[in-house]
């Protein structure tokens, strides 16, 4: 799976995006709110990055809004929300086969521009 997982509406995304330019060529960009994220996908991301919880944004305004700050959440509880509301995957999230590369910090932009 060579994919890239963003928000279209997302400024930062599609700066991160335009960043990686070229590096971008033969990758899937699929924009998760206007086609879904599936569960075969997330899972694939998992077995990559570890954990569903590797996955969840916590800075997602529905985490708040939910009260999911005030919870203990397990693995099958991210991969719900992840699953049931696109805005619980911290993005971008960029899959190389067998490297992923989760958000949007420099560490991370700059170690997926080499990794791709």
């Amino acid at each position: 799976m060579k994919n890239i997982f963003v928000l279209g509406s997302c400024s930062t995304c599609q700066r991160i995006v335009k960043e990686l330019g070229n590096a971008t060529k033969g990758y899937t960009i699929q924009d998760i709110k206007t086609e879904k994220i599936t569960a075969k996908q997330l899972d694939e991301m998992k077995k990559l990055a570890g954990s569903y919880e590797a996955l969840f944004s916590r800075v997602a305004m529905k985490y708040r809004s939910m009260g999911l700050n005030e919870m203990e959440l397990t693995e099958k509880d991210y991969r719900q929300y992840i699953l049931e509301e696109y805005t619980f995957l911290k993005r971008p999230v960029i899959v190389n086969e067998d490297k992923i590369f989760i958000g949007n910090s420099k560490k991370v932009v700059e170690a997926a521009k080499e990794g791709m």
